[in-house]
C-alpha cells in the first residue's frame, strides 16, 4: 500500500499528490511515469512523475479530474492509501547540453514538463519556458518553472494572466527573436500538434511527450500504440517522448476518442450515484 502524505488542489480540477514510494523516488528520472490503482478493482492510471524527494522517499503527481478514476483519486486525502503504484516506467528524457531549449507546456501538461525544465537547466542549457492555460486560475507551477527557467512566458486564452493568445503565439515570438536549438512540448494532443507544426516551420528539432490510452505499461497490450514516421511505436516502452515532427497526431486523437462515449456515460452514472 502506498500512502498519500500530502494533497492540495491547485485549481478546481487539478490536484497535487505526494505519495510514499521510496524505491521509485530513488530511481526516477525526468520523463518517467508511474501507473497506479486506487483500489483492488480500480483501473490502471498512468501519471508522469513531476518531482521526487529521495530523502523523504516520496514522489509528486499532478492529477486532472476528468473521469471516474481521476475523480476518485482527487477525492482521496493525506493518510489514505493506494492499492498499487508501479514505476518508474517509460524511457527517460535524453538530457544533454545543447544550447538554448524552448519548453512549452499547456494545461496540466506543465506538470510533466517541470522535471524536464529542471534537468535541462541543471545540464547547463539556456531554458526558455512557455506555459499556457485557458485562464489565470488554471496556470500551475509558475514559481517552480520560473526558478529553473532563464525566461518564463505565460499565455492565457482570455488574457487574464501574462499575454493573451495561444501557446504557439508565445513560442513563435521566441523563435523569431533568437536561435532555438531544441524544443520540448507537452500538453493536450491538439496543442502538441500545432506546437510541432510551428517548430517544424523553422526546422527546430522537437520532442513531444505523448499521453495515450494505456493499460499494462510494459508494451504487451498495445493500447498505447502510435504511428511515428510511418512506424508503430508503443508509448509506454518506446516513449513517452518522440520526434514531434514524425508523430501522426490525427491518428492519435482518433484513438483517444475511442471510448469517449462510454467514459462520459460512466462518469454521469458515477455522479448520479
Amino acid at each position: 500500500m502506498f500512502k498519500i502524505v500530502e494533497k492540495e488542489f491547485l485549481s478546481e480540477n487539478v490536484a497535487r499528490l505526494v505519495i510514499e514510494a521510496p524505491y521509485i523516488a530513488k530511481s526516477r528520472k525526468a520523463g518517467h511515469f508511474i501507473i497506479l490503482r486506487i483500489d483492488e478493482n480500480g483501473e490502471r492510471i498512468p501519471l508522469t512523475i513531476a518531482d521526487a524527494d529521495t530523502e523523504k522517499g516520496t514522489i509528486t503527481l499532478y492529477v486532472q479530474r476528468v473521469g471516474v478514476s481521476s475523480h476518485k483519486l482527487c477525492a482521496m486525502n493525506a493518510g489514505d492509501k493506494l492499492a498499487g503504484v508501479v514505476g518508474p516506467l517509460g524511457t527517460a528524457t535524453h538530457i544533454a547540453k545543447v544550447g538554448t531549449i524552448l519548453c512549452a507546456g499547456g494545461g496540466v501538461g506543465v506538470a510533466p514538463l517541470f522535471p524536464i525544465v529542471q534537468a535541462m537547466k541543471k545540464a547547463g542549457n539556456r531554458v526558455i519556458t512557455v506555459i499556457a492555460a485557458r485562464s489565470k486560475e488554471l496556470i500551475i507551477l509558475e514559481e517552480e518553472m520560473r526558478e529553473y527557467s532563464d525566461e518564463l512566458i505565460i499565455m492565457t486564452d482570455d488574457g487574464s494572466k501574462g499575454t493573451k493568445g495561444l501557446i504557439t503565439h508565445g513560442m513563435e515570438e521566441v523563435i523569431l527573436r533568437e536561435k532555438i536549438d531544441e524544443a520540448m512540448v507537452i500538453g493536450p494532443t491538439i496543442m502538441m500538434k500545432h506546437a510541432a507544426l510551428t517548430t517544424k516551420k523553422y526546422n527546430i528539432p522537437t520532442q513531444a511527450s505523448l499521453n495515450t490510452i494505456m493499460v499494462d505499461g510494459t508494451g504487451m497490450c498495445g493500447a498505447c500504440r502510435v504511428t511515428v514516421g510511418g512506424k508503430t511505436e508503443f508509448v509506454c516502452v518506446d516513449g513517452p517522448e518522440f520526434d514531434a515532427h514524425q508523430v501522426n497526431f490525427d491518428e492519435m486523437m482518433n484513438r483517444l476518442n475511442t471510448y469517449k462515449k462510454k467514459e462520459s456515460k460512466c462518469y454521469r452514472e458515477y455522479l448520479e450515484e
